[in-house]
């Protein structure tokens, strides 16, 4: 096993940096397949989140793999390999597993014990299958790693420790105040459809907003969202979809806002928050771009120009400074910016009556966080589970060895009754047959000691080499031991998510 992982997130990195190096869903094809197309890596998966950029391989060299990843992890994020490298971070071998299963336990997440991060690993093994660049080590290390995180939700009061980024994030809004009794009848609206706004709508929901509006720039993502909000069994919300060009008109009409999209530049301008509010606007901290023309207040032509700019004109044209809020009195617009890059100009926070949580600030209130005693029962279980996965791989190193072993025995067996009936044609077939049956039992138990003891012995660490040690006594076609590791790995059924 040569896992090796590269990558940066929010205990590595300040939020600008990971703003600026997001992987849209393409990128994260691209990068996948161009990793596999890379010298040092047999397999490729990466994890993307709003704070986190990972990219997992299967490689043959240590160094070179880190060089090319990091190389690659530049190349597809926009941020420069120079810029880029004082935030990245490397594990290998039993540092990357026990670094991916504490990641999906939610020890290394921004709130500790969050469980979105089990859907975003499940969705990350779905898109290195669906390009065929998880294999054998990936699919199983993936795999394993959901079976992990789920475990500890399981036997452990890790959910306390922490609850979902969105929980969080209304919470931190609430400013003090009970999360139900904030949100209790105030009108919400959600923009973007996906995992994360789905998750929003849904809390909302259940902390007892009246109304929900969803927006989203594929309208049957907003429909269906607005239908499972309306199931029965729901919390009673009025949820209804409108369209991207009617965000504007909503904001004049909604308490709470929580965008969470996959748009590369803003959703929301600070100009577009003052003029529902009725406020006026003070451009004093824009960032001037004279090649790219002023965003408009309308999210939906926003995002169109956005699309048709070069990336990275356009993300120096949407960026501002984000400053401390201004006012200290009531809040009349309170925004949760959950997107990565954000959705809502940090701006937006300097205007009367507007409250702004965004992936920034919620990094920083996370830091002050209580742990729970459940920590360290997680903890136990990542590192037992890291031991019986290493212990499993080098087993799984060795059972192709064994398998063409037994498969040579196999044929020697066979030549030999071959040989004994053109010396003895006169066996009958009863006398046959047991000759055979004897044969088989002789050689199988020769076998049987050696290859149990040399799969326990494989699986303790520094155990890879009887492997070798075994193809090199019995004189064994490596070819064969090739084509059995290829048979498993092509199995239809290993390792779907």
């Amino acid at each position: 096993m040569s896992l090796l992982v590269v990558g940066l997130s929010h205990r590595s990195a300040p939020v600008s940096v990971l703003e600026r190096a997001s992987l849209a869903a393409e990128t994260q094809a691209k990068l996948l397949q161009d990793t596999l197309a890379a010298e040092p890596a047999a397999e490729a998966a990466v994890l993307a989140t709003c704070n986190r950029i990972e990219l997992y391989a299967d490689v043959d060299k240590f160094h070179a793999g880190v060089a090319e990843l990091s190389t690659l992890l530049a190349q597809h994020s926009g941020v420069g390999l120079d810029e880029l490298t004082p935030y990245l971070y490397v594990h290998y071998e039993d540092r990357a597993v026990h670094h991916l299963f504490s990641v999906a336990c939610g020890l290394d997440s921004m709130v500790v014990g969050e469980g979105q991060i089990l859907g975003q690993i499940k969705d990350a093994l779905a898109l290195g299958q669906d390009l065929h660049t998880a294999g054998r080590l990936l699919n199983d290390l993936f795999q394993q790693a959901l079976r992990v995180g789920k475990r500890a939700h399981s036997e452990t009061g890790i959910d306390r420790a922490g609850q979902s980024l969105v929980t969080f994030g209304l919470e931190q809004l609430a400013a003090g105040t009970g999360v139900t009794d904030w949100a209790g009848g105030k009108r919400a609206l959600v923009i973007g459809a996906g995992s994360m706004s789905s998750l929003a709508a849904a809390t909302l929901a259940r902390i007892g907003v009246a109304e929900i509006a969803v927006a989203n720039r594929t309208r049957a993502r907003a429909d269906r969202l607005v239908e499972i909000l309306g199931q029965p069994g729901g919390a009673g919300v009025i949820a209804r979809a409108v369209e991207m060009a009617a965000v504007p008109d909503e904001l004049t009409r909604a308490d709470i806002v929580v965008s969470c999209t996959g748009a590369t530049g803003l959703v929301l301008t600070a100009e577009a928050v003052a003029g529902a509010l009725g406020l006026p606007f003070d451009p004093v901290h824009e960032t001037p771009v004279a090649s790219v023309p002023a965003p408009t207040a309308d999210p939906d032509r926003h995002a169109a120009w956005v699309e048709n700019a070069s990336d990275g004109t356009v993300r120096q044209a949407v960026r501002r400074t984000t400053v401390p809020a201004r006012n200290a009195g009531p809040v009349r617009l309170a925004l949760l910016d959950l997107a990565m890059p954000r959705d809502v100009d940090g701006d937006a926070a300097r205007l009367d009556g507007v409250r702004l949580v965004d992936i920034e600030s919620l990094a920083e209130a996370s830091a002050d966080a209580p742990m729970a005693a459940d920590v360290d029962q997680v903890r136990t279980i990542v590192a037992d589970e890291v031991a019986a996965f290493g212990a499993a791989q080098r087993a799984a190193h060795i059972t192709p060895t064994v398998v063409a072993l037994r498969t040579m025995a196999a044929d020697v067996v066979a030549g030999e009754i071959a040989r004994l009936d053109g010396r003895l044609p006169g066996l009958d077939e009863k006398q046959r047959a047991e000759i055979t049956q004897t044969v088989r039992r002789v050689v199988d138990k020769l076998l049987h000691a050696p290859t149990v003891r040399v799969k326990q012995l494989a699986s303790e660490p520094g155990g890879a080499g009887y492997a070798d040690a075994l193809r090199e006594l019995f004189d064994l076609d490596p070819q064969t031991v090739a084509a059995v590791s290829r048979a498993d790995l092509n199995d239809p059924n290993r390792g779907r998510s």
